[in-house]
């Protein structure tokens, strides 16, 4: 049995808004619901609802800005940055610059629709 999994074909996310989701590890790629890991570029001028996901959510900037309005206070990341953002934590996500924004985002336990709980845009 092999102890170890190279990842060389990611699930890649369809979306609407011009971002782009591959996920690495995690319910969608691997059937694993401990953990997700996903490569992202969200475009100029993208942003989500509001949200209050039931998994922590760790955010590593490699390049651009993202921000982040978390219970009101906003914050704005830049490439080398990180932050974890705990369960049940009323969020926004956008990216409001002049330029893309590529981040690698982990979620434990794994990203679920069914447990990010979106509120209605």
């Amino acid at each position: 049995m092999k102890k170890y999994s190279v990842q060389t074909s990611p699930f890649i996310v369809s979306t609407t808004d011009g971002k782009i989701i591959k996920e690495h590890f995690g319910l969608a790629s691997t059937g694993n619901s401990d953990i997700s890991i996903a490569h992202m570029i969200a475009p100029p001028g993208w942003s989500e609802p509001f949200q209050t996901p039931e998994f922590d959510e760790f955010t590593f900037i490699i390049k651009g800005k993202k921000q982040f309005i978390i219970e009101g206070e906003t914050i704005v990341l830049e490439a080398g940055q990180s932050i974890k953002i705990t369960k049940n934590t009323r969020v926004q996500y956008s990216n409001p610059f002049n330029e893309p924004c590529e981040y690698l985002a982990i979620c434990k336990p794994a990203f679920s629709i069914d447990l990010v709980n979106r509120e209605p845009s």
